[in-house]
């Protein structure tokens, strides 16, 4: 593994070795591991969680952490990726980057010669799916087999989800309202591969019928940065996909509810589910933190 770029260019070894690192990691407290070890961090987006979950990682790790905003750098406009790319290899040892076009994220790693990590882009969220799957884990004692319903917009956590799910044999339904659903070619690609793992992708716009056999009810917000100018277009089609009490009654009483965060409550969840015993999306923030150190760990150690 040179780069982390998206969860589909893995092999279930290499996850569930991401995986076990995380566990120990989290188990053993702060290691030197990254000691004189610096990490520069894009953002094109702002995101709490993302920022701090990373720089607490570099120094959980013993490394440092450079947060490089758009105005710094101008990625793609004041300077090309490519030059950003090989100027930032000449610094540091690592480079994450949080980005609206995923297209950014590959030629970065094309051009750099340290390892690049994709932490957000409109393609893909291969972080945030680690840390989902470590909480899974830790919550349920195991992953394959287990189903999560994803329930609103076919997005880049949704295409995550499948594909971490084809790999590791856990069974993804996204119930989405019609011309939301998840790209066809992340469809086809969760699906070729589940079939070395046997996992089931369904793709449904119906939510009930998403919930109803669940281990898991996740979703998301219906509008993301960058897609303001739907907000209120989606709000009047999202609406019946909203995660409340009545959607959760067709569920297991087991079931847990994941979100990504930020939440928009009121929107896709409401208070009562989002706060319910069975919430466990302060578990999953907490895991991107484990999840990006053994990253982190893997790539730069």
């Amino acid at each position: 593994m040179q780069h982390l770029l998206c969860l589909a260019d893995l092999s279930s070894d290499e996850i569930w070795h991401i995986l076990n690192q995380a566990r120990e990691l989290k188990a053993g407290g702060h290691k030197p591991i990254l000691a004189g070890k610096s990490l520069a961090m894009i953002f094109e987006k702002p995101s709490l969680r993302t920022r701090v979950s990373f720089e607490m990682a570099m120094v959980q790790l013993g490394g440092h952490a450079i947060y490089l905003s758009p105005a710094e750098i101008g990625l793609g406009t004041r300077e090309n990726v490519a030059d950003v790319a090989r100027v930032l290899s000449q610094y540091v040892d690592g480079i994450e980057a949080r980005v609206f076009s995923y297209r950014i994220i590959e030629e970065l790693a094309r051009y750099a010669s340290v390892p690049v990590i994709n932490g957000l882009s409109d393609f893909n969220h291969p972080c945030q799916a680690l840390g989902d799957v470590m909480t899974l884990w830790e919550k349920k004692g195991e992953v394959t087999g287990q189903t999560i319903a994803f329930v609103g917009d076919g997005n880049n956590v949704a295409n995550s989800l499948m594909f971490i799910g084809g790999i590791l044999g856990i069974h993804i339904t996204v119930a989405s309202p019609v011309g939301y659903e998840p790209h066809p070619a992340a469809v086809l690609l969760g699906r070729h591969l589940a079939r070395q793992s046997g996992a089931q992708i369904t793709i449904t716009n119906d939510p009930v019928q998403a919930v109803a056999t669940a281990d898991v009810v996740y979703t998301d917000v219906w509008a993301s940065m960058g897609q303001e100018a739907e907000t209120e277009k989606r709000r009047g089609r999202f609406q019946s996909f909203q995660v409340n009490a009545a959607l959760m009654a067709h569920a297991r009483p087991d079931v847990l509810f994941m979100h990504c965060l930020p939440a928009h409550r009121g929107e896709e969840v409401t208070d009562g589910v989002i706060d319910s015993p069975n919430s466990v999306v302060f578990d999953q923030a907490g895991n991107r933190l484990h999840a990006q150190k053994a990253v982190l760990a893997i790539l730069m150690g």
